[in-house]
């Protein structure tokens, strides 16, 4: 069986997300990784200047919602991905259908217990026909504007969550969710900053994309895991069914469809694809402050070979990962926006002189890229709330 190193794993890993050779454009960027995680604005944002020399705001932006590059989508995991119209494709058939339906199922289950709603499942297609008609109309509309023109759509809903107190819930909170979920309608420019997280509707006219393409399911789930593969393997198999959300069964199948094969690192199997053992060349030195949630970090369950001991510091209490700093492919250190604007970075292992100078250098450009923005991430871990007040 073939042994791979954890020098041979960075090395793959440098090449792969655009440190040892930058990316040129968004969407090469979001292909390359197999997706940017879209729940933080701020990291599709930061994850591209990590990986794009020279990009501007504007460059971003203008991917995103001028001529989209890039589709949000929500997938595996229940999570927001930003991702090239191919692979959302792949994405939807794979992963998103299964989401659709599943928050569906949760909102069929909180309308049947506001009983004085009749016929749960007829209204909730009248009202989401009438919404997606609606933006149809006008092309784009904020949140409210929608709640005070769809019949409906302003219904607020109990929802009782186990033993807790019932809460109050917008109807629009969740149904226009699950519609830009299935692909019914899309998120627009964010009111405010590009890090703020208020967006307007757009109906898909108004956005601009292209549909999505029509990909059977056993080959869009092959052709995930393939993609995977190529970007973050080797990986365990523990990786591949964390990172997909699968289960055993359907990780299993989907990994012999892409033709992966077992090798080993340290003391456990991996896999990678077949036609894809070649060692990769050694990177020159390298540094990267990578945002919040970056694919970098969250693309294995498994991180110990990049991460070592540091979770407790750099991830919060439910698995999200904070800003982290990289030195030659392994986490060293955090990083985090100080009340004036400038970059903190906190280191957690000795990297050298050299090292320290190339991440003060990178720590000055991304305060300069930032600009007045106020940067917050939305998961922030124990060190990054320690070093914005030093």
């Amino acid at each position: 069986m073939l042994r791979v190193s954890d020098a041979e794993r960075r090395a793959r890993l440098a090449w792969r997300h655009g440190f040892a050779r930058p990316f040129e454009t968004v969407g090469e960027v979001a292909d390359g990784l197999v997706g940017l995680h879209g729940s933080d604005p701020a990291t599709v944002f930061l994850s591209i200047w990590s990986r794009i020399d020279g990009v501007t705001i504007e460059d971003v932006e203008s991917a995103l919602y001028d001529e989209p590059e890039v589709w949000r989508i929500w997938a595996m995991r229940r999570t927001m991905f930003m991702a090239p119209p191919d692979l959302a494709s792949v994405m939807f058939a794979a992963a998103s259908k299964g989401v659709v339906a599943n928050e569906r199922r949760k909102l069929l289950k909180i309308v049947k217990a506001n009983h004085e709603i009749a016929d749960p499942d007829g209204w909730i297609d009248r009202v989401s026909n009438s919404t997606v008609s609606y933006l149809q109309e006008v092309g784009r509309a904020t949140t409210t504007e929608m709640k005070n023109n769809v019949a409906g759509l302003d219904r607020v809903l109990v929802v009782q969550q186990g033993t807790q107190p019932a809460v109050s819930m917008s109807l629009a909170s969740r149904l226009l969710m699950v519609l830009a979920m299935d692909g019914q309608i899309a998120k627009g420019r964010p009111a405010g900053t590009w890090r703020s997280s208020q967006y307007e509707w757009l109906s898909l006219d108004a956005w601009g994309g292209r549909p999505l393409q029509v990909v059977a399911t056993q080959d869009a789930e092959r052709q995930l895991v393939a993609r995977w593969l190529r970007a973050y393997g080797p990986g365990t198999f523990e990786d591949v069914k964390w990172w997909t959300g699968w289960t055993v069964a359907k990780t299993r199948a989907a990994l012999d469809r892409a033709g992966a094969v077992e090798v080993e690192v340290g003391d456990e199997a991996a896999l990678m694809l077949g036609d894809d053992l070649e060692l990769s060349p050694q990177p020159d030195p390298w540094v990267a402050l990578l945002p919040g949630l970056d694919p970098s970090v969250m693309g294995w369950k498994q991180r110990d070979w990049i991460l070592g001991d540091l979770a407790g510091r750099l991830f919060d209490r439910n698995g999200n990962a904070g800003p982290t700093v990289w030195v030659d492919g392994t986490i060293v250190g955090g990083w985090a926006q100080r009340a004036d604007g400038s970059i903190a970075v906190g280191l957690l292992r000795d990297v050298g002189v050299e090292a320290t100078t190339a991440l003060e250098r990178e720590a000055d450009r991304l305060s300069r890229w930032i600009g007045p923005v106020g940067l917050r991430f939305r998961f922030p871990s124990p060190y990054e709330k320690e070093l914005r007040l030093t």
